[in-house]
């Protein structure tokens, strides 16, 4: 491997997740970061004017509405959608009432996963789950943006319960339609709307666990800001029109930038491109001399993860980057 010139402890620190651009200022310097390494819209609703309600509790008709309004944008039944402070502790909190005693992961995939669901056996594919009585997986995939055949998930639901994590699926409406007890969908507002602090995020399923989740989570899941800029947002759908229509130009537009330096292209999903690169790891410390955050892989020094540019400048900032590794 060449010597990329940063210490391996320092980069396993940015292997784990995205968003660590205070670690990589304190440990690489520099002020002006741009933040490439998760997979979030680099432009967000504009909640500015919106009432916030921190002088309150959260009502439970507010709640109630909030998850109206996303069951509306998700094509789902209102009855099955749980509002939750992020999918990822929805995910800890399913673990224990799904119960899984043989539990199959598929990876490469997101950490959460096995963080949940720790002794879960990993599948490379879809079709190696075989007596397993619980399957997770996200699809769009993450890192490598792969979707899985809606049929072949329909047909395992049917023998077993399938957790599938749609982060990355807006603003299509995904499996969530076909939601149940047994196919249950996650879905993230955050990424699509930019907004990944306010921690909001749905589990899409049938009457029966939603009343579960809704015991354990309590009278007040989620904040007064999440229930106020989430219902908001989900009614919004001129601007989610718009924002696809952004993310797709900045997409092209970043493929143009990789293609120009090179790159190999081997993983897509809209917020994001997966590249391989035998000098990935090389390749992470160019962009961080120029502050720009991308993301790892442990095990993995071919590959690297780069979220959207927002904009020309950063566009040219990541493509003079490029340039120089390149030369």
């Amino acid at each position: 491997m060449v010597d990329s010139g940063i210490d391996a402890g320092v980069l396993d620190t940015f292997c784990g997740h995205g968003g660590r651009v205070d670690a990589a200022r304190a440990a690489l310097g520099g002020a002006d970061w741009i933040d490439l390494s998760t997979g979030i819209a680099p432009w967000s609703w504009p909640f500015e004017g919106v009432a916030l309600g921190l002088e309150r509790l959260p009502e439970p008709g507010a709640i109630a509405g909030l998850e109206a309004c996303a069951a509306a944008a998700f094509g789902a039944d209102p009855a099955g959608v749980v509002a939750v402070p992020g999918t990822d502790l929805a995910m800890r909190l399913l673990a224990p009432l799904l119960g899984a005693r043989r539990a199959a992961v598929l990876a490469p995939g997101y950490a959460g996963h096995r963080a949940a669901w720790p002794d879960a056996v990993a599948v490379g594919d879809v079709g190696e789950v075989a007596d397993h009585d619980l399957f997770v997986l996200a699809s769009p995939a993450n890192p490598d943006g792969r979707v899985a055949d809606p049929a072949v998930l329909r047909g395992l639901a049917a023998r077993m319960t399938v957790v599938v994590d749609e982060a990355y699926a807006d603003p299509a409406q995904g499996l969530c339609g076909e939601a149940s007890d047994e196919l249950i969908v996650l879905r993230s507002f955050g990424k699509f709307y930019g907004l990944p602090g306010l921690r909001l995020g749905f589990v899409v399923t049938g009457p029966g666990l939603a009343g579960g989740m809704r015991t354990m989570l309590g009278d007040w899941p989620v904040s007064s800001p999440a229930v106020a800029i989430g219902t908001a947002a989900y009614a919004d759908a001129s601007w989610r029109t718009a924002q696809a229509g952004r993310i797709a130009e900045a997409g092209e537009q970043l493929d143009a930038v990789l293609d120009g330096a090179g790159l190999a292209v081997v993983g897509r999903a809209p917020l994001f491109r997966l590249v391989a690169c035998q000098r990935a790891v090389e390749l992470f410390a160019v962009l961080a001399r120029h502050a720009i955050l991308t993301r790892p892989f442990a095990g993995r020094p071919d590959r690297l993860r780069i979220g959207l540019p927002r904009g020309t400048v950063e566009q040219t900032r990541l493509a003079a980057a490029l340039a120089e590794f390149r030369s």
